[in-house]
């Protein structure tokens, strides 16, 4: 049938084309060597690379929606390598294994450049430098301690920046202090997701869509949906958010909303003020903000923070038009006011699946180890994925080697409590970091309740501790 348009994002809107159509649902019983649930950016990655190891392969995805209707469909095209989550890093995968994910998190623009180029997809893909900025005086140096900790390693990814240049970059006196770092980029993460599904489809990869699994068998593998199943020697779970729909999964994923909007094409504002390209900028805040422009002339900003998931997940909560576009707008205003002229005129929202950590989790289901697992990928997602590739597929080969056995393999402990607490603890924790962030906007500082409650506030985007307990799958 014809991919449905209405309701989606801008980005989907944009990268679908009008006489697309949806892949079959999947009907009746199907066999495959390796079934992936999810067809986002981490389950078309990990579908490539397993081809791309081995072509005789016979992979299936199997997705709820259309290939990129979730988060992958729905970010703000920032490409950010790890080397702001060093520290976790470190503390998990030790200091050479973290230095090796963050270099090879930094190929990864140029790695998508070239994939890209390969496979014709017009991604948009514009080298920029990211901005991460203070904008007031409980944010200066938020950056410090990771630059201090790299340069132990001789590594120099960030470089403070003066005031000149930031007035230079934001046209105003509004921010306090920043740090630049290069080797980033902005891309169209519709058009990227769609072309990954192109190349998958003529990888020779089957894909049913509009399929959402009912259904998992965890010892004999199967995945079941409403018409029809698959049966497979591995099966892959790269669900991102939906992950906690599995009861194994659901205590170490906390659903959080992430909002996002954009202008109409703005070019002449955006000449005006300089900022026709890069760099893409975002603030200290523990719920971050930030914006970016487009090859189309366009402001895209966005806020996290929002509504948080009960239980499984209910996905109809995160549908449709985002509920704080006026924040979103705010947030724009006070980093760089000349961009504010500039109304928003669309909007949308989505689920994302926040580790503690802010790092991702892979390995075996437990008790299943035919089933893996992937997900928490909040906030450099689409620098992670492409890694999260090649450590699925490792896992799914049982192959012993530094993708399999690096520290982001490990079990998915509880760090949540039980229903209805992790929600109500999770609106109080919300609750914290909001106040904690306005008050800081006001020079003024938490009081120890709201600094104990926003401590506990999940990784995102920066994250310098706070891990989740670890460990390693057998």
């Amino acid at each position: 049938m014809p991919t449905r348009l209405a309701d989606r994002c801008l980005w989907l809107r944009q990268a679908i084309a009008p006489h697309e159509t949806d892949a079959p649902a999947l009907k009746g019983a199907v066999k495959a060597d390796i079934c992936i649930v999810g067809g986002g950016y981490a389950g078309l990655w990990t579908a490539l690379e397993l081809k791309r190891r081995n072509p005789a392969l016979d992979v299936v995805i199997v997705e709820a929606d259309i290939c990129g209707g979730g988060a992958s469909g729905r970010n703000t095209g920032m490409v950010l390598p790890l080397w702001m989550k060093f520290e976790p890093l470190r503390q998990l995968c030790g200091d050479e294994g973290a230095l090796r994910l963050c270099r090879a998190s930094a190929s990864i623009v140029g790695e998508i450049g070239a994939f890209c180029r390969a496979h014709d997809i017009d991604a948009e893909i514009r080298p920029d430098e990211w901005l991460w900025a203070a904008t007031c005086g409980p944010q200066v140096g938020a950056w410090r301690p990771v630059m201090q900790a790299l340069a132990r390693h001789g590594e120099a990814p960030f470089r403070e920046v003066s005031q000149a240049e930031l007035d230079a970059i934001v046209g105003a006196r509004t921010l306090r202090a920043g740090a630049i770092m290069g080797g980033t980029a902005t891309l169209h993460p519709g058009r990227l997701v769609r072309g990954l599904r192109k190349a998958a489809l003529d990888a020779g990869v089957r894909v049913f869509e509009n399929s959402p699994m009912a259904r998992l068998d965890r010892k004999a593998p199967a995945v079941h949906t409403q018409a029809g199943s698959v049966a497979a020697d591995r099966v892959i779970l790269a669900m991102n958010a939906w992950s906690a729909a599995l009861p194994e999964l659901r205590p170490a994923i906390l659903v959080i909303a992430s909002d996002d909007a954009a202008t109409a094409p703005v070019p002449d504002l955006l000449r005006r003020c300089r900022y026709e390209s890069g760099p893409l900028v975002t603030d200290s805040q523990t719920f971050v903000s930030g914006f970016r422009s487009t090859a189309d002339g366009r402001i895209v900003a966005g806020v996290t923070g929002g509504a948080i998931g009960f239980g499984g997940l209910d996905g109809r909560r995160f549908e449709g038009r985002s509920p704080r576009a006026g924040d979103i707008a705010n947030a724009v205003r006070r980093i760089f006011p000349a961009l504010g002229e500039a109304p928003l005129t669309e909007s949308w929202r989505g689920p994302i699946d926040r580790t503690q950590s802010g790092l991702p989790l892979f390995g075996k289901l437990p008790g299943a180890p035919a089933v893996l697992y992937g997900f928490g990928f909040s906030g450099n997602g689409i620098t992670t994925t492409p890694l999260a590739a090649r450590i699925l597929a490792s896992l799914a080969e049982d192959r012993v080697d530094e993708w399999s056995a690096c520290g982001l393999v490990r079990p998915p402990i509880a760090w949540l409590p039980p229903e209805p607490f992790r929600y109500l603890g999770a609106l109080m924790v919300r609750t914290a970091v909001r106040r904690k962030d306005r008050l800081g906007l006001q020079e003024r500082k938490p009081g120890p309740i709201v600094r104990r409650l926003a401590a506990l506030a999940p990784g995102g985007i920066v994250t310098t501790g706070g891990l989740d307990p670890t460990g390693r799958t057998p």
